[in-house]
């Protein structure tokens, strides 16, 4: 079994969550200068995922200062990727969200999920009822 095989029949990261377009994220990734190692984190919103067992990676992009927009591709697989915090999804009807990289300021904000919260019916049965 070649390396690339070994490692797509392992198993997931666990520090990387499962992710969506639209997705916020912050990711921490390990870098390496000289003989000294941080760890940077790039936050922003997830544009594209791509499947593939070894060779899938996802694009966040986020603005920098003066509307200059970065993206940057994370492989999912790698070791220098220490974990990804998922902050907030949003709503879009795309798996590339490509429209991005020509809008600025508000255009390109994106819509934020509604989460659905249940009832309080566990606090109105927790009171005693008076007789």
């Amino acid at each position: 079994m070649n390396l690339v095989a070994a490692i797509g029949k392992r198993e997931r990261n666990p520090n990387i969550p499962r992710l969506e377009p639209g997705d916020r994220v912050r990711v921490h990734t390990r870098i390496v200068e000289g003989d000294r190692e941080r760890v940077q984190v790039f936050h922003g919103t997830v544009m594209r995922l791509r499947k593939g067992g070894a060779n899938a990676s996802f694009t966040v992009r986020r603005i920098a200062t003066h509307g200059i927009g970065v993206e940057r591709t994370f492989l999912l697989q790698s070791p220098r990727v220490e974990k990804v915090e998922v902050q907030g999804h949003t709503h879009v009807r795309r798996a590339q969200l490509y429209y991005l990289r020509g809008r600025t300021g508000k255009a390109a904000r994106l819509r934020e999920k509604r989460t659905v919260e249940a009832a309080p019916a566990a606090d109105a049965a927790a009171t005693p009822a008076e007789s």
